[in-house]
């Protein structure tokens, strides 16, 4: 019996707004929350657990509770309008279908999938799009797991919230992982496969080894590096330790590492509250004995974590935990992110005063980071050239490779809050990226650039 049974819930419970007014908690929130908690949710996902609302959120600082602010939808996610029409539909006892439609129109008007995750991503096989996939960098293919694409609780901010409402054109999930292994063959400059979603960490270790033992298969000694997005340390840390394949799915992650691949646990933590618990320390240990490094990753999103001390402690506090801070990134052009954003120079200024407060260990860290169409653009920060005033950025990631390390310069605007806000610097009609012709991927089998690269290593 584990030391942490008894001391933690141990069986998963899923809370959504079908079950919520059962919990005692819910009783203390202002009726007026409770029913713009529903609204919202009639429209974004929501779904949280018995773990994070009895281990996690503060119910005496609620709703300013980050934890709160970040599992429970809030009512200033949805614009006015569309806020008051879903909830008078509510209120006067609309039909499912009804409300479901309203729905699905406000869904639209969210930019579901930024970014050309739909039209710019998505790799072909054969003349076949490969839905379960996304290949927008060189080295790294996505895979979306059919049994992975829901998590233990959704983050009011997500960026891949059209996964969880239900609208199947905008889902993405394969069981193919043969399709993926045939894509690995013929495409030997990946080296780099993320399992996403959704969470896979979800899944039963069963399904999960169906997905990653193949990749250990010879012929793939080209894939070096197995990576797998999850938010199951901050939100359900009992996966790697009480459930009941906590230990299997330990053991696929070890098979992993004597294989002789780089397992890396691409971990979201957003605040540091979710590293306080014992359980969650556990976990890390856990993870970290099969030989996989944890890296910690997540957006600056306001109103839970837009301040350099939340993020210097964050980041201390995983280093001393064993993990390595990846990146910060900014809120997507996704969703409810008007209410979430922040803007770039602001976001820039918070992330450099928590950056001073850290030692070289946390400073592994890179960002504040835009996953935008060309690429993953960091902002800087800002300067004075010539007498004008401007934002410095560069690319940490392309879709040509050539971009990765290359800065550029845009008007100064400290209202700007995505990369399509600002306009280039000096007088310049476009930025060089929007000039230059992207790679489309999966149309080459042999890395256009390897030649070029391997001539540039010293003998």
């Amino acid at each position: 019996m584990s030391a942490f049974e008894g001391r933690y819930p141990s069986r998963y419970q899923a809370i959504t707004i079908h079950n919520v007014a059962k919990m005692p908690e819910w009783q203390r929130l202002d009726p007026e929350l409770r029913e713009a908690v529903e609204v919202t949710s009639r429209v974004l996902p929501f779904r949280t657990n018995v773990y994070v609302v009895q281990e996690l959120i503060d119910w005496d600082r609620v709703p300013e509770d980050p934890m709160f602010q970040l599992t429970f939808p809030q009512p200033g996610m949805l614009d006015k309008e569309d806020f008051e029409a879903m909830r008078d539909l509510i209120r006067r006892g609309a039909s499912r279908e009804e409300m479901l439609a309203k729905a699905n129109e406000i869904r639209f008007k969210l930019n579901p999938h930024p970014a050309g995750q739909m039209t710019h991503n998505v790799p072909e096989l054969d003349g076949h799009r490969l839905w379960g996939m996304q290949h927008k960098y060189r080295e790294t293919v996505l895979f979306f797991p059919a049994q992975g694409q829901t998590c233990h609780a959704y983050c009011t901010y997500c960026f891949r919230w059209a996964q969880f409402v239900g609208i199947q054109e905008l889902k993405f999930e394969s069981k193919q992982v043969d399709m993926l292994v045939e894509y690995l063959r013929r495409h030997k400059f990946v080296t780099d496969v993320l399992f996403t979603g959704g969470d896979p960490m979800i899944m039963k270790a069963k399904a999960l080894r169906q997905y990653i033992e193949p990749l250990l298969q010879p012929g793939l000694e080209h894939v070096q590096n197995i990576r797998i997005g999850t938010k199951a340390l901050s939100y359900w840390p009992q996966r790697f330790v009480t459930d009941d394949d906590a230990d299997e799915v330990l053991r696929i992650y070890e098979e992993v590492v004597k294989a002789g691949k780089h397992l890396a646990v691409m971990a979201h933590f957003t605040h540091p509250r979710e590293m306080s618990t014992e359980i969650v320390r556990e976990a890390i240990r856990r993870v970290r004995d099969t030989g996989a490094e944890i890296r910690m990753q997540a957006p600056i999103v306001h109103p839970i974590n837009d301040n350099p001390q939340t993020w210097a402690t964050m980041w201390r506090e995983g280093v001393k935990l064993g993990m390595i801070p990846y990146y910060m990134f900014i809120e997507r052009d996704t969703g409810p992110k008007n209410y979430f954003e922040v803007p770039l120079v602001k976001a820039q200024e918070i992330f450099r005063e928590a950056f001073m407060q850290v030692s070289g260990l946390a400073r592994t860290v890179r960002g504040p980071s835009m996953s935008a169409w060309p690429g993953k653009v960091r902002v800087l920060g800002t300067a004075e050239i010539r007498g004008e005033k401007v934002i410095v950025l560069d690319f940490l990631q392309g879709r040509n490779p050539h971009w990765a390390g290359r800065p550029f310069f845009a008007k100064y605007n400290p209202e700007a809050t995505w990369l399509n806000h600002l306009e280039p610097a000096f007088g310049q009609e476009k930025f060089f990226f929007e000039e230059e012709e992207p790679i489309v991927w999966w149309e080459v089998e042999k890395d256009p650039f390897a030649q070029e690269e391997a001539a540039a290593v010293p003998a």
